[in-house]
């Protein structure tokens, strides 16, 4: 028979054991509870950083825009070589060589300005959307116009698209790139500006020389026909050459603007194709 002390030293051990098992078990369950909210914590924060990145990221974006401005008419540049115009810049271009037929488009310099000197042309651009008439200027702008006419006689601009259109700061159609990107001209270059005006406005139905923005030995065969008068600003080479004026089909150029660019955007391709389709002389 077992004695009654020996019965109740065993119910304290037990008890005292159940005991320590509850406390280890309370603080097992403490730490998991803690480290539970220490990871909740640093997710949160975790997110709130990246939330906070991304904000900065957008902002920085946004704003950063700016700096693309609004180019003016351009072939690559500016209106014709290197860089895209923006309405607030200036005409540019960024053509590159293109071969095409034996003729002055493969030549390595640029027509002599003879060609021109002192005579004026009438020029019409048959369009599928009409047909623009332009009297050219050999007497005010000689290397432009005699570049002009010699292209023009070689068919250099027949089936070439008008690639860029700008409605917002200045009022522009780009033309005369026959890969129809902006990137394309003759195999010559030249220079230097001519004609340019003096107070940086050109008014409506003037037709000029497309450029790479700061460098006025670029022109090669893109232009550009203001259709609403524009102020374009003077670059570090200067203005941008004027050799010609619209006499007739205005109304045309007037027209496809109206339709904006393919993107909405005031800068891009015109949403109304326009094809060049040749160009004849008088």
């Amino acid at each position: 028979m077992s004695h009654p002390r020996s019965k109740s030293a065993a119910r304290s051990r037990d008890k005292r054991r159940r005991e320590a098992l509850e406390r280890k078990h309370a603080e097992r369950d403490a730490v998991r509870h803690n480290s539970r909210r220490r990871w909740r914590i640093g997710a949160l924060i975790a997110a709130g950083l990246a939330a906070v990145a991304l904000v900065v990221w957008v902002l920085i974006t946004l704003l950063g825009s700016d700096d693309e401005g609004v180019a003016a008419p351009s072939a690559t540049a500016t209106p014709e070589t290197t860089s895209e115009p923006t309405a607030t810049t200036s005409p540019a271009s960024t053509a590159t060589t293109d071969s095409g037929d034996i003729g002055w488009s493969t030549s390595g310099e640029a027509p002599d300005p003879a060609l021109a000197e002192g005579r004026t042309w009438t020029a019409t651009l048959a369009t599928n959307v009409g047909d623009i008439v332009v009297e050219l200027d050999g007497e005010a702008a000689p290397q432009a116009v005699a570049s002009f006419v010699a292209l023009s006689q070689e068919g250099f601009f027949d089936q070439t698209e008008c690639h860029r259109l700008v409605t917002s700061g200045i009022f522009v159609l780009q033309c005369g790139d026959p890969l129809g990107t902006g990137g394309g001209g003759p195999s010559y270059r030249y220079g230097p500006i001519e004609n340019a005006p003096e107070d940086d406005v050109y008014p409506a139905g003037t037709l000029a020389m497309a450029r790479v923005g700061n460098d006025g030995e670029s022109m090669g065969s893109q232009f550009f026909v203001v259709y609403q008068d524009s102020t374009i600003p003077s670059d570090a080479a200067g203005g941008y050459t004027v050799f010609g004026q619209v006499t007739e089909g205005l109304s045309i150029v007037e027209d496809v603007a109206s339709a904006g660019t393919i993107t909405g955007e005031p800068d891009g391709r015109p949403a109304q194709s326009v094809i060049v389709n040749e160009v004849s002389l008088s």
